[in-house]
């Protein structure tokens, strides 16, 4: 029987406090798997604290783990990018990441799923063990209103640990070359035969999540920008809808002026009113000034990484 080639493709940023512990469990379930030659992939995003120093350690005692090391901060979906483009010769990529709350042991099924004929194997988060009820409503809304903008449909709770076939991986590489990747949203777009398997997050296993506020804000703002132009559509006809409102108020206005010796004071309406078209129009122009900076961004075309260093056990560069 010919032998399955797998790599595990893992970002890595700060995770000094895991990524040893991540390594020995993935370790373990992959020396399960039979008729499979496995390899892992650490891609750091340029951390602050040990993990590429530990990781250094790792590769010196397991030939099958190799580690890109980027210049500088480059994201989260860049280091998946980074790390696909260097496992192409995969028959399988699975891509997970380091903080233990993507389970290891769920991997067999992924490739389970793969032998059964399916290219894309993306996994839906049931539940999150240890998160608050906050973070919880704030992932809801996240994806009811990327559901609802998106012209592609992206499961709710997807997350970025799925297994994908080099065909797609070569794909992805080949075909896809903006900055703004939102993954999730572009292997549902790619098409292919997917199947999504369900799993409990688990509580995170050391240290804190990377995703403040804000980050997540932009992830969101990120995601719905490169699948949808419904943003658009909608500042137009909140645009109509406000003109149609100011010509109705003229015309009354103008009536008014003419039928009706004495109107009373208007200030507080004419300042609502004033608020209100102003504040429409910065809300229309706040839209297309988010467009337009994705289109700044991508007619640039830097490049989407930069990797410092490659370092393997029979290869240090």
């Amino acid at each position: 029987m010919n032998f399955l080639k797998i790599t595990i493709v893992t970002p890595v940023f700060n995770e000094e406090l895991v990524i040893g512990s991540f390594y020995s469990r993935l370790n373990q379930v992959l020396n399960t798997l039979i008729n499979v030659d496995h390899s892992i992939l650490f891609v750091v995003d340029r951390c602050s604290d040990k993990s590429l120093s530990i990781l250094r350690d790792i590769v010196e005692k397991d030939s099958s783990v190799k580690v890109l090391s980027m210049s500088s901060r480059f994201g989260h979906q860049m280091s998946l990018i980074a790390g696909i483009e260097h496992s192409k010769e995969s028959d399988v990529i699975v891509m997970m990441d380091s903080d233990l709350q993507h389970p290891p042991e769920l991997i067999p099924e992924l490739i389970e799923n793969f032998k059964k004929g399916y290219e894309v194997v993306y996994t839906i988060r049931n539940d999150t063990e240890g998160i608050g009820s906050v973070r919880k409503f704030a992932g809801n809304i996240f994806y009811y209103l990327l559901g609802y903008l998106s012209q592609v449909p992206i499961s709710a709770n997807a997350s970025d640990f799925r297994l994908i076939s080099r065909r797609v991986a070569s794909v992805l590489v080949s075909e896809f070359h903006e900055r703004n990747m939102f993954l999730r949203g572009i292997f549902t777009w790619m098409g292919f035969k997917q199947v999504g398997v369900e799993y409990v997050a688990q509580k995170r296993y050391a240290g804190s999540s990377k995703y403040s506020v804000s980050k997540i804000l932009q992830f969101a703002i990120d995601g719905i920008l490169s699948f949808s132009t419904k943003p658009l559509h909608m500042a137009v006809a909140l645009g109509a809808f406000f003109s149609f409102a100011a010509f109705i108020l003229i015309a009354i206005a103008t009536i008014r002026y003419f039928i009706v010796e004495s109107i009373p004071s208007g200030f507080t309406t004419l300042v609502v009113l004033l608020l209100l078209f102003n504040g429409t129009q910065l809300v229309v122009m706040g839209i297309m000034g988010a467009y337009i900076g994705g289109i700044y961004q991508e007619v640039k075309k830097r490049p989407r990484y930069i990797v410092d260093e490659v370092i393997s056990k029979n290869d240090h560069s």
